[in-house]
Order: structure tokens, then sequence, then C-alpha cells
């Protein structure tokens, strides 16, 4: 259900510290979206593309993840140019399209496309369950920290189950339609999913702790900050103020 396509590789970003990621990700991130000007939208979307290109991402993936991200942006670019008011009209044919609304569409399709850009190649780069121990050492909760890594765990086992109950109606000669007796299978599915899914989190449950388990999942590979992780996080510092701070002395 969840992939993690870009934890794999062996570029700069993929070695760097998972700790060191997020907090140049969130700084990044903030400075782009807290930008009202389309230059800092630009520079942030630029900086993302350098990013991914740092991060060596598969470009097939990448772009199917950017284009279902733009989706949302395309329903802005039909109607905001419509309903962005403002004194500049351009008459295209029966339409009035704003200038305001078309450099707002722009604005946020810039900051969209550049801050899931940087997500990506910062912390995507990173296994989820890398991710989690960074989060453990920026101090966040511990309870917050293992509900995130329990529930990345598990939702892959709650889609094996549906999947099987939904193999199962197949072989049943179930088929999907509209019919009263298709939306009582649904139903029944849902339900058996979430049943039985509970059932196997409660064995699941029983065998760590019979395993020692104790609140903690251990890293196999002990995370260190090196010279280079510092220099990367230096450099997102310099950047984000420079996009936070910069308009005001131009």
């Amino acid at each position: 259900m969840i992939s993690e396509i870009f934890a794999t590789g062996d570029s700069l970003l993929h070695r760097a510290d998972p700790a060191i990621k997020i907090i140049s990700a969130l700084l990044l991130a903030l400075s782009i979206a807290v930008g009202s000007s389309l230059e800092i939208a630009m520079a942030g979307f630029v900086i993302g593309i350098l990013l991914a290109i740092m991060a060596r991402l598969s470009p097939v993936p990448l772009g199917r993840r950017l284009l279902t991200v733009n989706l949302f942006t395309l329903l802005l670019w039909i109607t905001l140019p419509l309903t962005g008011g403002g004194e500049n009209v351009t008459i295209l044919g029966p339409m009035e399209l704003s200038s305001k609304g078309i450099a707002l569409a722009l604005l946020i399709t810039l900051k969209t496309n550049g801050i899931y850009l940087i997500l990506t190649a910062l912390p995507a780069t990173s296994s989820v369950h890398a991710i989690g121990h960074g989060l453990e050492r920026l101090r966040l909760p511990h309870k917050l920290i293992l509900l995130l890594l329990t529930t990345y765990r598990y939702l892959s086992l709650i889609e094996q189950e549906y999947k099987r109950l939904r193999r199962s109606a197949a072989l049943r000669c179930f088929k999907a339609s509209t019919s009263l007796h298709a939306y009582r299978t649904y139903g029944y599915l849902i339900g058996m999913t979430l049943i039985r899914s509970y059932a196997r989190s409660r064995r699941v449950h029983r065998a760590m702790l019979m395993r020692g388990f104790q609140g903690n999942f251990p890293l196999l590979a002990l995370q260190t900050i090196r010279p280079g992780d510092l220099w990367l996080l230096a450099a997102c510092v310099v950047v984000a103020l420079t996009l936070a701070f910069g308009p005001v002395f131009w």
C-alpha cells in the first residue's frame, strides 16, 4: 500500500542523516510556503529540481507522483482565472480571464511542486523506519513515533486481508454492481477486514511481547551525523533564510 521506491539508492542525500534531512526539508518548505512572490516560488521550484537531481530519483515514478499532485492544481487553473477578480482581464471568447487569478494559480503550482520535490528528495530518500528514529532523535513524543511505525507496518497487512477476502468473494462468483446485494457484500468485506485485522494485530502483539518487545524498534545500523550532513544542513539553512528574508532587502 505504501511503497518506498525512493528510499533505496547511493546518492549523497540517501546517505545523509534522516534527522538532518527532516530539519532541512522543514526549513525549506516553510520558507517557500510563506513566500508571496513568484520569484520565491520559482526559486523554490528550482531548488526542488536540483535536490531531485542530487538524489538521483527515478524520473518515471517521480513523474507519476507529480502528475497526481498537479491534478489538484489543474482544478485551480480552471477556477482561479475565472474567479480571481482584479482589473486586468483578458477576453478569451465568451470568457473573461483574470490576470490576478492566473498569477495566483501559477504561484500555487510552483509552490506545490517545489515543496513536493523537496520532501521527496530529502525525507523520502530514507526508509520510514529510519525517519521514525530520526524523529525520535529530534525529541518528538515516543508514543507518536511508535504509532507512526506500527501504522506504516500494518497498513500493508490490512490491504492483504482485504485482498484475501476479495479473492474469496470472486471465487464465489461475486461481481461488482449497483445492486443492494453488492452494497451489502462490500459492507461485509469492510467489516470482516477490520475484524480480521484486529484479531491479527492481537496475535502479532502477543508474539512481539514473547520476543521481548519493550516499546522500541532498534536500528540494525547506528545513525551518526557526519561532516557532510552538517554542510547540507548549513546550506539548507542559508537558502531558507534567503528565501524568507531576502525580499526584505531586495
